[in-house]
């Protein structure tokens, strides 16, 4: 295959069958009460557990918005906010929404709301800074045995929450033999990358043989040793988990498959089949929540997510803080409240149930686990300690002290961590760009005086030197 646009495989790759000319599915008859909103009747219709009827039949304009749900067209600032952050809602998905209004957790993942155009000047388009730590077009190099593939910029649903709000949906396409390559040879030039998230966009909205030949390149690659991904289409098109795609998938394990379900009501009799399909082939799942304002951001609901999660063998992994993103300040809660959701969780489910909460951190400084304060106090011969009831306890020490960790002849390069300077292999971290700093060293230049006993103040001075001083 040449270096044309992949995308053409996407949906109608030659192992499918061809779209129909069938109209977009629509509903005859809706409450006309504000706020309420019965199922829409497409799913009458024979097609509608065909997946690649449902990515056809996605609501993308205010019409065909207002088809399914009538009592939206007197919202006509839907249209002005899907114009700058594009809307697609499958029919299954649509089909879960109870009511047309804030008070239901689908409509407020699916329908765009005004909200959305708000611009805090702290917002970002590209807050993890993705694009900066991007070494080959479509490859995230962040953290050192990890890198992220972007296969495509289509989704089956455009999360009103997405972190790449910036590029989901505008221009829906994926990677082309080419980047594929670059990618592949960038991993086969760095082989401490041991893991790959292929990810989007959603890379289940391709079709099976385009998504095999990007899992078929990356496990090529002989230092990689597992590869997962990262996939909404359990939640929102649970008709994509064929028995095609599993075999295929299973062909090319370890395999990990990271969905993201948000709220009880995701889970139904479809979506908890669709990841027993997954389940069975092999496929271990874990679940990446975003704690969402007004959505899940109540212990008592994220509970029920996590207890309805563990029933269908997804294990509840990450729980994110919602990101800096411009077009979601609406959904974002303070950082307290994630953290009472873990204190809560605590001793009322089991550590299988319950995730990780981490901020994914402005500036690419990568994700940052937050917990609840278990430590009251500290000395070398005791530790003193609380549980989630608020009982006290005592814990000794070991009364041998414990010896150093030696350096690792594998330890990685480069500016030292918290790690190396608790375990005694480095005497500080010093920021670089720091004002104090930088007059330090210029002092030090002044008197000649250039020794120093932190290598990255050694780096500092060699940069100062060679800008002429300061």
């Amino acid at each position: 295959m040449n270096n044309e646009n992949m995308m053409q495989e996407a949906v109608t790759a030659n192992d499918e069958p061809p779209p129909s000319n069938e109209e977009p599915a629509t509903t005859t008859q809706l409450s006309s009460t504000p706020g309420t909103a019965t199922p829409p009747q497409p799913r009458q219709s024979p097609k509608w557990n065909d997946w690649r009827w449902q990515i056809r039949n996605r609501i993308r304009t205010y019409k065909e918005l207002t088809d399914f749900f009538p009592s939206l067209r007197s919202n006509a600032g839907i249209a002005r906010v899907a114009e700058k952050y594009p809307m697609a809602i499958t029919p299954y998905y649509a089909s879960l929404i109870k009511s047309t209004d804030l008070s239901d957790p689908v409509y407020q993942m699916s329908v765009p709301q005004g909200q959305e155009l708000l611009a805090p000047d702290f917002l970002h388009a590209d807050p993890l800074e993705e694009e900066e730590d991007m070494p080959v077009p479509g490859l995230v190099h962040r953290y050192r045995d990890r890198a992220l593939l972007m296969a495509t910029t289509m989704c089956s649903m455009y999360c009103r929450h997405c972190t790449r709000k910036r590029v989901a949906g505008y221009q829906e396409s994926c990677i082309d033999v080419s980047q594929l390559n670059a990618i592949t040879d960038y991993l086969r030039a760095h082989p401490e990358v041991k893991d790959v998230v292929i990810s989007g966009g959603d890379p289940m909205t391709m079709s099976t043989s385009l998504l095999e030949r990007i899992l078929a390149a990356v496990r090529s690659v002989p230092s990689v040793d597992i590869i997962r991904i990262g996939t909404r289409v359990p939640v929102v098109m649970p008709q994509r988990i064929t028995n095609e795609l599993t075999t295929m998938l299973s062909k090319y394990h370890p395999v990990w498959i990271n969905t993201h379900f948000n709220h009880p009501n995701e889970i139904t009799p479809e979506s908890a089949a669709a990841c027993a399909k997954l389940a069975n082939a092999g496929l271990p799942i874990g679940n990446q929540s975003v704690l969402l304002r007004g959505i899940n951001d109540t212990p008592q609901v994220m509970e029920e997510l996590c207890r309805a999660l563990v029933k269908i063998r997804v294990r509840p992994y990450y729980l994110f803080q919602c990101d800096l993103v411009r077009g979601v300040e609406h959904f974002r809660t303070p950082i307290s409240r994630g953290i009472e959701i873990m204190e809560y969780l605590r001793g009322r489910l089991s550590g299988l149930a319950i995730p990780t909460y981490v901020v994914d951190t402005p500036h690419g400084g990568g994700k940052i686990p937050v917990l609840p304060n278990y430590i009251i106090s500290s000395s070398p011969s005791h530790t003193v300690l609380r549980n989630f009831e608020g009982m006290i306890m005592n814990y000794p020490e070991p009364m041998e002290p414990m010896p150093r960790t030696p350096p690792s002849t594998n330890a990685r390069s480069g500016s030292p961590g918290v790690w190396e300077v608790a375990a005694g292999h480095s005497s500080a971290i010093t920021p670089s760009g720091s004002h104090r700093q930088k007059r330090r060293a210029a002092r030090k230049v002044q008197r000649g005086d250039t020794s120093q006993q932190h290598p990255e103040f050694n780096l500092l001075l060699e940069s100062l030197m060679s800008e002429g001083g300061g």
